[in-house]
């Protein structure tokens, strides 16, 4: 009896584990067994592989055939495994004879005329392997490129099964057949474009604020009337941020592979993601009911997660609380969980009341005070409690609008001071898990990096309970931020009192 081997990998979150997919054939009824915690998208390959198979013009084992993933004890969900799944019965019926010991992955599923269709996580699948050693992979024609990502591994496409036959059989394919389309829809994210700050007029010190968010990577918050341009200065946020090294584009890359994006290079800008309030909390931080997919936090890993009318969230903010913390969120469920990265920057924009125009000079609000304080109230204290920047959007005066006025600063301008800034902070904390000041651990900011000789502006606001310890850690975060922007080795008090300011919501003097 030929119990042939062959292989793929299982995906957990963005993290790989080589399966490797046993077949054996025996006596008794004609039927396919397939063991190993298979989810009901792989249970389902045992029909498409069948079909797949007869229509390439091979032959399936008369018999009892007994796939086996291992290891058993992993769950396993998808339909990548489909032709690993049919090259291991083809060998066991002795219809296709391996002319190489190199172990090879296997990646892609089936069509039941025999087409291979792209399948999600290539990216990941190829880390995986590599770890482990695999010198191939055949991945869906189309695909390679997104497999070539990772070095190490020899990567061929095929569009058919009987290409997959023949590249392991030795003969060449020189023009493999375009892959299908996943099954599964396309992924629906950014294209990339990231608008100019100089297309924003006014707002100074609201752009000051931006600044020092993107510097530190510090989260901010936006509040003002409505079109006072809060949406406008947080979709800005992107062109001002620095481009992802090399660890974290894979990273990023990795998480968006999964999620179905189909990659030809690493994604080198930091990601932007816009949910709407009426996103499901599965939508946002992960989950699903089979295959566990990355949420919209996972897909701002390393960019920016913006949060319009964050009041009308409710609840599910509650949720970003442990990601934004640790810079990841564990998905479980009855059979498995998945981590997934999400340190991502939180942006969040509200206006005063369900109006717009409560507490602001000149205008009149129409919302009685219950209505206003309910509002208010769906932005809970702990959630505000992790911002590290509030500020207040005023209205611009007219006359900035007028034409002829004087051009706005670019964002390439900008970018420039966010760069130097961040090479102040890579180069500060060298040797230790951060690159930004707004990742560092508060024991490490107090106990390891020179702190002015007066803090009693702190202390201050912390026995008046106008300031949470956590909060005492996000004004010194910001102080090192600003140290780093103004090209100062050292925080002074100045730099305490602006940072306070900008994490209390009053920008006067700040700048």
């Amino acid at each position: 009896m030929v119990r042939p081997r062959v292989w793929s990998v299982a995906l957990s979150g963005i993290d790989g584990f080589p399966v490797e997919v046993e077949a054996a054939t025996g006596g008794g009824l004609p039927r396919v067994q397939l063991v190993g915690l298979p989810d009901a998208a792989l249970s389902e390959a045992k029909a498409r592989v069948r079909a797949a198979v007869l229509a390439t013009g091979l032959e399936w084992p008369p018999g009892l055939v007994t796939i086996n993933l291992s290891p058993a004890s992993l769950p396993k969900g998808g339909t990548h495994y489909d032709v690993a799944v049919a090259v291991a019965a083809l060998i066991a019926q002795r219809e296709v004879e391996l002319v190489s010991s190199v172990r090879t992955v296997l990646i892609g599923e089936l069509s039941l005329d025999g087409r291979i269709r792209k399948v999600r996580g290539v990216l990941p699948a190829m880390l995986a392997a590599a770890k482990a050693g695999f010198e191939r992979a055949i991945v869906p024609a189309g695909q390679q490129d997104e497999a070539a990502l990772v070095s190490g591994v020899t990567v061929w496409g095929a569009g058919r099964l009987a290409e997959v036959i023949d590249l392991l059989t030795g003969k060449p394919v020189t023009n493999p057949t375009e892959a299908a389309d996943a099954s599964s829809p396309p992924f629906d994210g950014p294209d990339g474009f990231a608008p100019d700050l100089s297309e924003v007029i006014g707002h100074e010190d609201g752009k000051f604020a931006l600044e020092v968010a993107a510097a530190g990577r510090h989260h901010l918050f936006l509040h003002g009337a409505p079109g006072v341009g809060k949406t406008m200065m947080a979709a800005r946020l992107p062109s001002i941020l620095p481009d992802l090294d090399e660890e974290e584009a894979v990273e990023v890359s990795a998480v968006h592979s999964l999620a179905g994006r189909q990659l030809t290079g690493l994604m080198v800008r930091p990601p932007y993601a816009d949910p709407h309030h009426s996103v499901t909390p599965v939508a946002l931080v992960g989950g699903g009911t089979g295959e566990l997919r990355p949420g919209a936090i996972s897909l701002a890993h390393r960019g920016v997660l913006f949060l319009d009318e964050c009041p009308d969230f409710g609840t599910k903010l509650d949720a970003l609380r442990t990601p934004l913390e640790k810079g990841t969120i564990t998905v479980s469920r009855a059979r498995h969980s998945a981590t997934f990265p999400a340190r991502f920057q939180l942006v969040l924009a509200a206006n005063p009341c369900p109006c717009g125009r409560h507490g602001l000079a000149g205008m009149d609000c129409t919302c009685d005070p219950l209505k206003v304080r309910r509002y208010q109230e769906r932005l809970s204290g702990p959630i505000l409690d992790r911002i590290d920047i509030k500020h207040q959007m005023s209205s611009v005066n007219r006359v900035l609008m007028e034409v002829g006025s004087e051009a706005a600063e670019p964002s390439s301008a900008v970018l420039q001071r966010v760069v130097a800034a961040r090479d102040r902070q890579r180069r500060r904390l060298a040797g230790t898990p951060w690159t930004t000041n707004g990742e560092v651990a508060g024991s490490y900011l107090r106990q390891q990096l020179p702190l002015p000789s007066d803090l009693g502006v702190l202390n201050t606001a912390l026995q008046r309970g106008t300031l949470s310890a956590r909060g005492v850690d996000k004004v010194l975060r910001l102080a090192w931020t600003l140290a780093d922007l103004s090209g100062r080795d050292r925080v002074g008090e100045r730099e305490v009192r602006a940072a306070l300011q900008l994490r209390q919501g009053d920008m006067r003097g700040a700048a």
